[in-house]
């Protein structure tokens, strides 16, 4: 079955920077549009970034553009979010999804796989 597996979250000053990865098995990876999204305490699940499955195209929520930045690898099978100047607003539960769409998704119920998430925190 497809598994996505995140890392490389954790605890960081305002201002400073991440790389998330997401690694995915069971999968043609290169089939797959990625995205990332986000949830924090009380909130909804929020889109953050997509790929397209060739990679040649990404999609950045507002809040995030110029900041953040979606990448994959197709000979790993893996999808990145390289964060900077992190912000308090966006720590969060950060989770990678696939969609075996031609288009790319920016709404969570067009995604069918997720991973278990990966905590971010950032401090002011």
């Amino acid at each position: 079955q497809v598994q996505l597996v995140e890392s490389g979250g954790g605890l960081v000053q305002a201002g400073g920077s991440l790389r998330l990865s997401c690694s995915a098995s069971g999968l043609t990876f290169s089939n797959y549009c990625m995205g990332w999204f986000r949830q924090a305490p009380g909130k909804e699940r929020e889109f953050v970034a997509a790929i397209r499955r060739t990679g040649d195209r990404t999609y950045y929520a507002d809040m995030v553009k110029g900041r953040f930045t979606i990448s994959r690898d197709n000979a790993k099978n893996t999808v990145y979010l390289q964060m900077n100047s992190l912000k308090p607003e966006d720590t969060a539960v950060y989770y990678c999804a696939a969609a075996a769409t031609a288009y790319v998704p920016t709404m969570a119920y067009e995604y069918r796989d997720w991973g278990q998430g990966t905590q971010v925190t950032v401090s002011a």
